[in-house]
């Protein structure tokens, strides 16, 4: 049902233009049913068989006369011609008619799907797509993700003020024709010549048209993923569509895991499958996600957003589902956001005083291998991922080495990032980084370390703020040592008293000059 911030376009879909093509008696079968023609999806014409009216909920038939090979000529000579992938339009409308060949190439069988532009159907994904990141919709054929797209290419264009290219295979998002339907808005559209060279019609958008966005719907192939992949490298924002009801169906399909990073499988060392308590063969995201979203639509009305699609990818591959957030539009237009279950897993603390960031923690690698370290991170499960560059982290790392490095210091001015050093671009130079700033701890549950960060770090604030001294709780040695290494990086001293197992910390303020 739809809801009732959404508005279905005037212009040129009127099914009435659909209905046109048919024989006239299948016509007057129809327009016999004009109080239910809105809610019309398609009409099914098979030689032989009796013709079909499809609803949401419902079949109708037109006619208990077998369809001719003379009806279907009677619309095949009414609408645009059948290209490559078998499918043809009615100019300047968004209608789709898909045709059924035998094994000589005649039509046997028609389907006539009808299209609507729908205004205002993507309040669920908005905010997605005005992060200028590049994102993916899955879902089953039929759910609407091509409605979708339509309408993010008309707000990306028209509301956000972007140059946005359309990249319309089958010209199932702009309509046939030349002229492309209003439904896109200002958007430009380029079609594609043969279904086989939409890839190369992609990258020519990208090299003739400076766009700002690009929007493809059903990336299929793998020359497809490549060139998606060279898209999202250019700094172009690309939102599409592709094959598969879930992020897991898409990791299993060989040809199009690429678009979320990929899969390789890696055999681990007997001291490393011991230490991740994992079988010594083990399944690893290869790259960097094409996608930094995907969101899954289950109905019209409800999806499943993925907002990281590198953590969602990499949970999945440790045998985990990701926690999706779901978001259901009401009919009378209310948005419902079912919370994300948080999970347990490792953040760098916050340093007393800076507002805390959601998310995962953001890493930029400066001279370092990006792939190596992604690798670091997923073994040892940090809620954390890379970034392209220092303004978009919260920590940076680099090689002792350039400490001196002009570029880099100018990198960092202004970028709000502390800067991390190791001695050598290894894994374990980084594991041992990563250990400190997250405070990974052999032994200690998760909960029992976030309790002592969050009772050290509400001390340093108070301490601060009224100098005065403040004891801690008693803790084993090795949470003495992490709550040695946060007061000093406040600037205070702490001095440890009593004997075990009451032995803890007092914080002392700054002596005064």
């Amino acid at each position: 049902m739809k809801n009732s911030r959404e508005k279905t376009s005037p212009h040129g879909e009127d099914i009435r233009l659909l209905v046109a093509t048919l024989p006239a008696e299948l016509q007057a079968a129809l327009l016999n049913r004009a109080t239910e023609l809105e809610r019309l999806l398609e009409v099914v014409m098979d030689l032989g068989r009796p013709p079909e009216a499809r609803f949401p909920d419902a079949v109708a038939r037109l006619s208990d006369k077998p369809v001719s090979q003379e009806d279907l000529s009677h619309v095949t000579a009414l609408v645009g011609e059948f290209g490559d992938d078998n499918r043809a339009g009615i100019e300047r409308t968004l209608h789709r008619i898909s045709a059924i060949r035998n094994r000589k190439g005649q039509i046997i069988g028609l389907t006539l799907r009808v299209g609507r532009a729908v205004f205002g159907g993507i309040e669920l994904l908005r905010d997605l797509i005005e992060t200028g990141q590049s994102l993916l919709i899955l879902g089953r054929p039929g759910v609407g993700k091509t409605t979708k797209l339509r309408e993010m290419a008309r707000v990306l264009a028209d509301d956000l003020h972007k140059r946005v290219v359309v990249i319309d295979t089958s010209n199932e998002i702009a309509g046939d024709g030349d002229i492309p339907h209003p439904g896109i808005g200002s958007a430009r559209r380029m079609q594609v010549p043969r279904v086989d060279r939409q890839h190369a019609v992609m990258i020519e958008a990208v090299e003739n048209h400076m766009p700002e966005a690009i929007i493809v719907d059903e990336i299929g192939t793998e020359a497809e993923a490549v060139a998606a992949r060279t898209i999202a490298e250019r700094g172009v924002q690309l939102i599409g569509t592709a094959h598969g009801n879930s992020l897991e169906n898409l990791i299993k399909n060989p040809t199009l895991s690429d678009l979320v990073g990929g899969v390789q499988v890696v055999t681990l060392s007997d001291e490393e499958a011991r230490r991740r308590r994992t079988p010594k063969t083990v399944s690893e995201r290869r790259a960097p996600p094409t996608f930094e979203i995907v969101v899954e639509m289950v109905d019209r009305d409800e999806v499943i957003v993925h907002a990281d699609t590198a953590a969602a990818v990499d949970t999945l591959l440790r045998g985990t589902l990701p926690r999706g957030e779901r978001r259901e539009q009401s009919a009378c237009g209310e948005i419902h956001v079912r919370a994300q279950e948080e999970e347990h897993k490792r953040t760098p603390s916050t340093q007393a005083g800076e507002p805390v960031r959601r998310g995962p923690a953001r890493i930029y690698p400066y001279a370092l291998s990006r792939d190596l370290l992604e690798r670091v991170i997923r073994s040892m499960g940090l809620n954390a991922r890379t970034v392209g560059g220092p303004e978009q982290a919260d920590l940076v790392l680099a090689l002792r080495s350039r400490s001196d490095d002009l570029r880099l210091q100018r990198m960092m001015q202004g970028s709000g990032a502390s800067l991390h050093y190791i001695k050598r671009n290894t894994a374990n130079e980084m594991r041992r980084l990563l250990e400190r700033t997250f405070h990974v701890l052999e032994g200690v549950e998760g909960e029992e370390l976030h309790e002592m960060v969050a009772e050290t770090e509400d001390a340093i604030r108070h301490v601060l703020a009224e100098r005065e001294e403040v004891s801690l709780a008693p803790r084993r040695p090795a949470l003495r040592k992490v709550q040695h290494r946060l007061i000093a990086g406040r600037g205070l001293l702490a001095q440890s008293t009593g004997k075990e197992p009451k032995r803890h910390l007092v914080i002392r303020p700054p002596e005064e000059e």
